[in-house]
C-alpha cells in the first residue's frame, strides 16, 4: 500500500478518536451514560466534551474531502513523493486540528483546517496535472 492509502486508513480512524473525550463527562450526566440515546446526550454536552463531539463531526466532513482525493490521485497516478507529502501533512494537520479543538482555541484551528483543505485540494490538483 502507498503513504497516501495509509493515510486514507489513519483519516477514516481519526474521527474515532475524538469521542473518549466526551465519556467522563457522557457518564457523569444525569442518567449516566445513556446508548439508548447518544446523540441527544451528546447535544447536550458543554464544554471541552462538546468540543470533541464537533472534532468527531468535521473529521467525518474532511473525510468526505481527503478520501476522494486520495483515491483519484492513486487512480492517475499522480506524483508519488508530493502526493505522500501532502497526505502525511493532511493527517498530521487535522490531529493538530483535533488538539487544537479540544484546547477551545479557535483561530489556531481555523488556519489549520484550512492546510488541511488545502492540501486534499493539492491531491487533486497533482492529479489533475498527471
Amino acid at each position: 500500500m502507498t503513504i497516501p492509502l495509509w493515510c486514507l486508513l489513519a483519516a477514516v480512524l481519526l474521527p474515532y478518536a475524538w469521542v473518549p473525550f466526551t465519556a467522563q463527562d457522557r457518564a457523569k450526566a444525569e442518567g449516566g451514560f445513556d446508548n439508548f440515546h447518544p446523540r441527544e446526550q451528546q447535544a447536550k454536552l458543554g464544554g471541552r466534551a462538546a468540543r470533541a463531539i464537533a472534532a468527531h463531526k468535521n473529521s467525518f466532513e474532511a473525510l468526505a474531502v481527503f478520501a476522494p482525493a486520495v483515491v483519484v490521485n492513486h487512480i492517475v497516478g499522480a506524483d508519488a513523493t508530493p502526493s505522500a507529502g501532502l497526505a502525511v501533512a493532511w493527517v498530521v494537520l487535522r490531529v493538530l486540528y483535533g488538539v487544537l479543538y479540544l484546547s477551545n482555541a479557535g483561530n489556531p484551528r481555523s488556519v489549520v483546517w484550512f492546510l488541511s483543505l488545502a492540501c486534499s485540494l493539492g491531491l487533486f490538483g497533482l492529479a489533475a496535472l498527471k
